[in-house]
């Protein structure tokens, strides 16, 4: 059973992780401890950034898998206390054993041949009996091999018997020191060394050999076990020695990610410098790269998890509020933006359809102000910044184009009438013109800027050369009419 839960195979989802937990209680509580704690590891080792953002249901499945460790301690706890009271049971008949070997070991020479059945029945006994609690198992131990060695050593027993059992013992205990020695080779040397005390107990179960062979068949199988138990020793030093530079890893992690949330913007939708999508990206590499690293020491383990569990949601949630901030933030300046496009539109049309030269300026100052309040307002998502900025910048520019066709032809109508109280003037009038399309030919020039803003000046200036020179012909044509005349 022990074997088939090792090969239980751990989904990275919480709710297979409860499955799993589940399917686990099935089985021996004492067979299941270290299944269940890396269960308990996965569970509580990290959140998704989908799982972080739901809470409750996280909090269920959390529930949820409290309850089951709840019965899992219950059950193990349970276990305890049946295990307890048969190492109870076990102890005190076990007991009652050594205290008859005892009887038979000091009892008379003269009946050892009936007492002799008996110590191999106690024998058999005594090995097919459970364990005992530790604190006395090698004190019971002990008397056993006493009271059997006892037993062997003074009474006086057919030799050729003593030397049968003496051989077979012999040979089942050179099987021992041979097993032993090839555990010293075994890649597994936890398992190696559980193995080490199984044959230690049946070590203990097993009868003496001849007095000539014992110290040198002990000290084969002692000089085994010596390898054995300086292995475990090393590993388990090796162990603790990774656990401490796992959690001093851990530690420098959880150094970066408070440093991290330290840098963190303080007013949330406000423009800052700081680059969320690095941060992120470097937040994901310290969550990666913690994934890779081991336990740190048991002492440790669950407390450097929390503070580094922390650290991650502190920076998510303050990421989270931070967008959502400039998200409802992005929406005001869209509501704000389309108004003032609106706006401007309206203003657009009134002015095709008032050309009088006094509302007209008023109208001028009310669009320069929406073009100003344009600049206050913050930006808006990608998707209608464009769009809106067309229809604002369109509805400007039909608005100032029908502003200065009506000045335009609010100036050609007065130099008409001025042509009419004194013709003399349209000399003067042309050379005026001529030398205003020379200035603004000159002033162009001047505009070598590639901008938006540069065109737009060029393209003005451009116009109104145009204009004056229209105006230069309408001149001369006059001048020539009055000279036929």
């Amino acid at each position: 059973m022990h074997s088939q839960t090792t090969q239980i195979i751990m989904s990275e989802t919480k709710q297979q992780l409860i499955e799993d937990l589940k399917a686990l209680l099935n089985e021996d509580a004492t067979e299941i401890k270290e299944q269940v704690e890396h269960l308990k590891t996965q569970f509580y080792r990290g959140t998704s950034d989908e799982e972080a953002e739901n809470a409750e249901e996280n909090a269920a499945l959390e529930q949820q898998f409290k309850e089951l460790l709840s019965q899992y301690k219950a059950k193990r706890a349970e276990a305890a206390a049946k295990n307890a009271a048969e190492q109870s049971a076990n102890m005190a008949r076990k007991q009652q054993i050594l205290d008859e070997m005892k009887t038979l070991a000091e009892g008379e020479t003269d009946s050892v041949m009936s007492n002799l059945q008996r110590m191999r029945e106690l024998q058999a006994e005594w090995k097919n009996i459970g364990a005992v609690p530790a604190e006395k198992q090698a004190e019971m131990r002990k008397a056993y091999q006493q009271y059997q060695e006892q037993f062997y050593d003074m009474v006086k027993i057919n030799i050729e018997l003593r030397d049968l059992d003496f051989k077979k013992n012999l040979e089942l205990k050179t099987l021992l020191c041979e097993a032993a020695e090839r555990l010293i080779n075994s890649d597994n040397i936890v398992e190696a060394n559980r193995a080490l005390q199984q044959l230690h107990d049946e070590w203990a179960e097993i009868g003496p050999v001849a007095r000539e062979l014992r110290e040198d068949l002990w000290n084969r199988f002692k000089t085994a076990s010596t390898a054995i138990n300086k292995k475990h020793q090393d590993y388990f030093d090796q162990l603790h020695a990774k656990e401490q530079e796992n959690l001093e890893r851990k530690q420098a992690i959880i150094a970066e990610l408070q440093q991290l949330n330290a840098g963190l913007p303080q007013e949330e939708g406000k423009p800052v410098s700081f680059r969320w999508d690095d941060a992120t990206e470097k937040v994901q590499a310290l969550q990666n790269e913690w994934r890779t690293i081991g336990f740190a020491p048991k002492k440790h383990n669950q407390a450097v998890y929390d503070q580094y569990r922390a650290e991650c949601d502190r920076f998510f949630h303050a990421k989270t509020a931070y967008f959502k901030n400039v998200r409802d933030t992005m929406s005001e300046n869209l509501a704000h933006k389309r108004s003032l496009v609106e706006r401007a539109e309206q203003l657009a049309e009134q002015a095709q359809a008032n050309t009088e030269n006094d509302w007209l300026k008023e109208a001028a100052d009310v669009m320069r102000a929406l073009q100003d309040e344009w600049k206050t307002v913050g930006p808006v998502a990608r998707k209608y910044s464009d769009e809106l900025w067309k229809r604002f910048s369109a509805a400007a520019d039909r608005f100032f184009e029908t502003k200065r066709d009506a000045a335009r032809k609010a100036k050609a109508t007065v130099r008409a009438k001025a042509t009419a109280k004194e013709g003399v003037s349209l000399y003067r009038l042309r050379d005026n013109l001529q030398q205003e399309i020379k200035t603004a030919e000159n002033n162009i020039l001047f505009f070598t800027a590639k901008s938006k803003t540069a065109n737009k000046l060029v393209d003005d200036m451009q116009r109104k050369i145009n204009d004056l020179k229209k105006q230069l012909d309408e001149v001369k044509a006059q001048i020539k009419g009055q000279e036929n005349e």
